[in-house]
């Protein structure tokens, strides 16, 4: 049996129409809508609260940590807020509650002057530095693993988490997926591209989020629940469970964000007929980045990245056979068809509107 889940990061403009992030967005003007959205008792325990106490409901303000001289944090520079789902055996079923999810945060949202905007990278700040500068604490904190090292990268990008688990996979078989999810992953995510913007203007791509991301930050990540079965690579491919529900889980971390959430379903879909498939042989325990980037440019104009791109979704419809989650497919058949991404919608957007707020307005 399958499992599911999806962790949704949203960016929003604020009341005055302006890109809300940190470098003008404080923790308390996200935590207002946080505070106005309901508790389901019966999330829990799937559902990791964290030591911080900021992951209290299925909706929480995605940021950077700071720390004094404990694990206990002081603040929370924000840049959006994420939701997630509990855990599904249905692939609609997920998407049902994100979508229920989402349109009660943007209820919530709207009372306080806040609009969701689809972005997959920072359109004005291409840096992140710390104000105050790091201390000596947090310093030796972020040694802790690649990605504490490299945590100023995703306060630049907004992204989701898919997550597939298989009920009964064995810690090996997980990471195998998750090696060849890696392998695979220039070829899957420019089904989700849409991050054409940079420093205030059009990029010279499709996917600036993918250019800078990936390679640094992992494209899969497995959840284990032995030491023993952690792998030593930068960026990690294995990391200890957190809770119980965690363990064996898939986490495909390299799309971009999707204001259609049936894209998420079709990819949840393409990620289930290649854990399925046993044809595609290609493993890596670290992305490629030059692959990402060249995909993050190209795109499927690319004939090496399309021509992947169609064998991994063929393989996976393949794999799926009979399964009735093959229809959810359909929409990733019709961008390769295309070659066309959000991306592409976005940039002409741009060219008819002159300005990103406009754009970002018009999504969702």
């Amino acid at each position: 049996m399958f499992l599911y889940g999806i962790e949704h990061e949203v960016a929003f403009l604020d009341k005055e129409g302006k890109f809300a992030d940190f470098s003008h967005t404080k923790f308390s003007d996200f935590n207002q809508l946080i505070e106005k959205l309901p508790t389901y008792q019966s999330d829990y325990p799937q559902l990791r609260i964290g030591d911080a106490g900021i992951k209290q409901k299925r909706w929480y303000i995605e940021g950077f940590e700071r720390f004094a001289d404990s694990e206990k944090p002081i603040d929370c520079l924000p840049k959006g807020i994420e939701i997630r789902t509990t855990i599904h055996s249905n692939i609609e079923t997920v998407i049902t509650e994100l979508s229920e999810s989402f349109r009660l945060l943007c209820e919530v949202a709207a009372d306080f002057g806040f609009s969701p905007g689809l972005i997959s990278f920072n359109p004005y700040n291409s840096v992140f530095e710390p104000q105050p500068p790091l201390n000596n604490y947090e310093v030796k904190r972020r040694q802790a693993s690649p990605e504490k090292q490299t945590a100023h990268i995703p306060m630049l990008t907004y992204g989701p988490d898919l997550n597939i688990s298989v009920v009964d996979f064995s810690s090996e078989s997980a990471i195998d997926i998750g090696r060849k999810l890696t392998y695979y992953s220039p070829y899957i995510v420019p089904f989700s591209y849409s991050s054409p913007f940079y420093k205030g203007s059009l990029w010279d791509g499709l996917s600036v989020r993918t250019f800078i991301r990936t390679g640094k930050r992992p494209a899969a990540l497995v959840f284990v629940d032995k030491q023993e079965q952690l792998i030593n690579s930068t960026p990690s491919l294995t990391k200890i469970a957190r809770i119980p529900a965690e363990v064996g889980r898939i986490e495909f971390k390299a799309c971009d964000s999707c204001d259609d959430f049936y894209i998420y379903a079709a990819l949840l879909a393409l990620l289930k007929g290649l854990v399925l498939d046993e044809t595609l042989l290609g493993r890596a325990t670290v992305p490629n980045a030059d692959l990402h980037q060249m995909s993050a440019i190209e795109g499927f104009d690319n004939e090496k990245i399309f021509g992947n791109a169609t064998k991994v979704l063929q393989a996976a419809e393949l794999a799926l056979g009979n399964d009735p989650d093959i229809h959810l497919l359909t929409p990733l058949k019709e961008l390769l068809i295309k070659r066309k991404t959000r991306s592409h919608e976005l940039i002409e957007m741009f060219h008819r509107i002159g300005s990103i707020e406009e754009v970002i307005r018009q999504t969702y």
